[in-house]
């Protein structure tokens, strides 16, 4: 089978998908539910949306579980993470921790990593942007990476536990990742409009790559937005491009949309007449067009 392309309708599809979308329901189903309440000032954002975008594995009710539990632990006040005095009790507090692979001692050397950070800068948001006008998006990310995984401790204080530097792949690595977790706290930090927090201002939303999960890169794929089967970095520069071209100043906003399309079992992965005759972009879908010339 040749590769396949959406229709020419498909950016007013997309408009009307997104048009009649159920953002409020979806809302309290996803993880910056729990990241908004955390959120009071930009660095309790960032800090909380460090936190929140590393715990984003698994499914969105875990997911959640995992940033309440943590939030409870701290006392609903995330910047106590970062605080350097406070950093016995934070150990103590998250021993134990586990949120699928991800353990409490991890987090707890994250914590000691922005802690390390902030004495000497004030946001991350600087940071990124650096790397943003050194090479673009993916250098952007990798040096948010680098401080993640220790950079602002300087070769000083304890080594890293065991997994910890996994927790924060590059784009850059040889792996090329698609570091759907970071790019969805870059998304969180830049986008101000619903449903993001908006606190970074020195990012441009056009610049923004989508955080390709398993539910996006499935739907993207069948609406032949990506020819690519696995997710990989060049996949979300060909996803992202894709959305450019129909919103070149906001592309990540369809985002929220195809995750949760996914998610919330909108799209049935199959073909069914039921659930895909009312679907807005049906004339686009790959599986759709596909039963359609079998049938």
């Amino acid at each position: 089978m040749g590769s396949h392309r959406p229709t020419g309708d498909f950016p007013r599809h997309l408009e009307a998908l997104y048009a009649r979308f159920p953002f409020d329901r979806s809302y309290d189903d996803d993880p910056i539910s729990e990241v908004r309440p955390l959120a009071r000032d930009r660095q309790r954002a960032e800090i909380a949306g460090v936190f929140a975008s590393t715990l984003a594995t698994g499914n969105t009710t875990a997911i959640r579980r995992a940033i309440g539990q943590l939030a409870r632990l701290v006392d609903g006040d995330v910047a106590r993470l970062v605080e350097p005095g406070w950093a016995p009790e934070r150990a103590r507090r998250l021993t134990g921790f586990r949120h699928r692979w991800i353990r409490g001692d991890q987090l707890d050397y994250l914590a000691g990593s922005l802690s390390a950070f902030y004495r000497e800068e004030p946001s991350l948001e600087r940071v990124f942007v650096r790397g943003l006008e050194n090479g673009g998006f993916a250098h952007g990310l990798d040096a948010l990476v680098r401080v993640l995984r220790g950079g602002a401790r300087g070769g000083h204080g304890p080594e890293p536990p065991r997994g910890y530097a996994a927790l924060f792949p590059s784009p850059l690595d040889p792996g090329h990742s698609p570091s759907k977790r970071l790019t969805l706290f870059v998304r969180w930090m830049v986008r101000p409009r619903y449903p993001d927090l908006g606190v970074w201002t020195a990012v441009p939303t056009g610049e923004l790559r989508v955080p390709l999960d398993q539910h996006v890169h499935w739907i993207a794929y069948h609406l032949g937005l990506t020819a690519r089967k696995s997710r990989s970095w060049s996949a979300v520069e060909e996803v992202s491009e894709a959305l450019r071209r129909i919103d070149p100043l906001d592309p990540v906003r369809y985002d929220f949309v195809l995750c949760h399309t996914g998610v919330s079992g909108d799209c049935p992965k199959e073909r069914d007449l039921s659930v895909c005759g009312p679907c807005v972009v049906r004339p686009d879908c790959r599986l759709w067009r596909r039963g359609w010339s079998a049938a």
